[in-house]
């Protein structure tokens, strides 16, 4: 490959370096960026496995795209001894990608990671085939995935997407959406400025959400159906256990915080 304008070898690797520190340094910018704990470039430099574990992976990645498979993998597996991250030399990732804490994250050799991406600890990009094909996800643009969750299969997460912590994705998320649970579910009915604002540990439980729409509608119902036996004047004994219960099931979900967090599921 030669530089544009140039046909000299050197003046290619002069390029390659000066691609590379200005790299490190957009690097360094996003942990400022997407990490509140980080004071300083020498302990960003120094303390952060997250991106030594990217930048070792780019040199492996490099190998393995010369064919040079023994090496990638070897340094692929150095990586995962010093860093507790286990990339794939062979998965491709974008610019401006962050791991956060970093331990136990596990990335595919089909893996493709897009620009501006943030894992949280624990995550698994991994594959459900044994056959040499496309097997692991795709994550679009400003994905986010929340601590513990594991994406499995040649799905696509599309650009925005975040899901929450420990969940389990199996299929395609839709672009600028929250996923979450086990298996992870989409939630709708909100603007890109929510799913920005929200946190990966306070996404909305999309269940949850189904349920309170369910019980606004019976209530809606029981409300005219009232209204139209007072119109006939029919009346009707209450079952005294069924108010009861429902008056209990109502102080429960009447705190929204408390049944987004699955209180009374």
């Amino acid at each position: 490959m030669a530089v544009p304008g140039s046909h000299s070898p050197d003046a290619y690797n002069l390029k390659y370096i000066a691609f590379m520190f200005s790299t490190i340094r957009e690097d360094i910018r996003t942990v400022f960026a997407k990490d509140p704990a980080a004071r300083s470039t020498l302990e960003i430099l120094l303390c952060y496995p997250g991106l030594h574990a990217l930048w070792m992976h780019r040199v492996a990645h490099y190998f393995w795209m010369h064919r040079l498979h023994f090496i990638a993998r070897l340094l692929s597996h150095i990586n995962r001894f010093f860093t507790n991250i286990e990339i794939h030399p062979g998965a491709r990732i974008g610019r401006r990608f962050f791991i956060d804490h970093g331990a136990g994250v596990v990335i595919g050799e089909t893996t493709e990671i897009g620009d501006d991406v943030l894992l949280y600890q624990g995550v698994v990009l991994g594959g459900v085939s044994l056959e040499k094909e496309k097997r692991h996800p795709t994550l679009g643009n400003r994905v986010m995935i929340g601590a513990g969750t594991i994406v499995l299969g040649p799905i696509l997460i599309g650009d925005g997407a975040k899901v929450g912590a420990a969940s389990l994705v199996v299929k395609d998320v839709p672009a600028n959406s929250i996923t979450v649970g086990v298996p992870a579910r989409v939630g709708v009915g909100y603007s890109a400025k929510d799913i920005s604002d929200f946190g990966h540990n306070r996404l909305p439980d999309p269940i949850a959400d189904a349920l309170k729409f369910i019980g606004r509608q019976i209530d809606t119902i029981e409300e005219r159906l009232q209204a139209v036996e007072q119109i006939e004047g029919i009346k009707v004994e209450l079952d005294r256990y069924v108010e009861d219960k429902k008056r209990e099931i109502k102080e429960i979900f009447s705190i929204t915080e408390e049944f987004d967090r699955g209180a009374g599921i």
